[in-house]
């Protein structure tokens, strides 16, 4: 996926929220439709649930329940998020915890490869993204649209933003990467729903969960070297 950030070819991402909700147990009893709610107070929309048997707060008919909940979401239209890769630093830095690493010093992204080693040091060993710290990230991407959905609505225009693996073209149209059969290219909704099933399990796809759908701009660049900049 960081190399499709890289190439543009990757403009949305996906989330599942069913794993957000489950951490809300007040949410028993209560159901979304999709609608987002900018609350007072909260710089990112919000997801409603409403009682499934109450429906919206009534005076009359639910006088002492409460029968809204406003989950929020991660970001907003206009927020710029860091891309976190899988990455390395100095050999020599393999014991320092990231956390403790000063800003500037020699950083080998993955979707690159290995990488040579610098006149000075060697590439060291292999961190997890999500231990990369916000100095060391070179792709910052700024938020154009926010929308909360069923997985199985998407298009198939998005699929094709969502980043995946382009194959063939041949006069049916264009042919991407197949998960569940890797020698037979399929075209983009058929695609996407593989790939899905290939990061989050082989019935996730048919689970149909609500997901919030980012859509988003890739600047090259470190995420406060461009703040500053603007």
């Amino acid at each position: 996926m960081v190399r499709a950030l890289l190439a543009s070819t990757k403009t949305q991402t996906r989330r599942d929220l069913t794993k957000t909700f489950a951490r809300f147990p007040q949410l028993d009893g209560y159901e979304t439709n999709g609608t987002l709610k900018q609350i007072e107070g909260r710089s990112v929309p919000c997801v409603e649930f409403v009682h499934s048997k109450l429906g919206l707060w009534d005076p009359e008919t639910n006088p002492g329940g409460r029968s809204g909940w406003y989950v929020p979401l991660k970001a907003a239209v206009g927020d710029r998020l860091y891309v976190r890769e899988h990455w390395r630093s100095r050999a020599d830095l393999d014991r320092i915890p990231p956390r403790e690493m000063m800003s500037g010093v020699a950083v080998w992204y993955e979707a690159d490869g290995k990488g040579p080693a610098t006149d000075l040091h060697m590439p060291g060993k292999h961190r997890q993204a999500m231990h990369m710290p916000r100095w060391a990230s070179r792709l910052t991407l700024t938020v154009t649209d926010v929308r909360v959905e069923r997985l199985q609505d998407i298009s198939e225009q998005d699929c094709v933003a969502e980043g995946i693996e382009w194959v063939t073209r041949t006069s049916s149209g264009n042919f991407y990467r197949n998960f569940d059969a890797p020698d037979l290219p399929i075209m983009a909704y058929g695609a996407y729903r593989s790939l899905w099933n290939h990061i989050n399990g082989s019935d996730a796809w048919d689970n149909n969960p609500w997901v919030i759908a980012y859509t988003f701009t890739v600047q090259r660049g470190n995420i406060d070297q461009i703040a500053r900049s603007a």
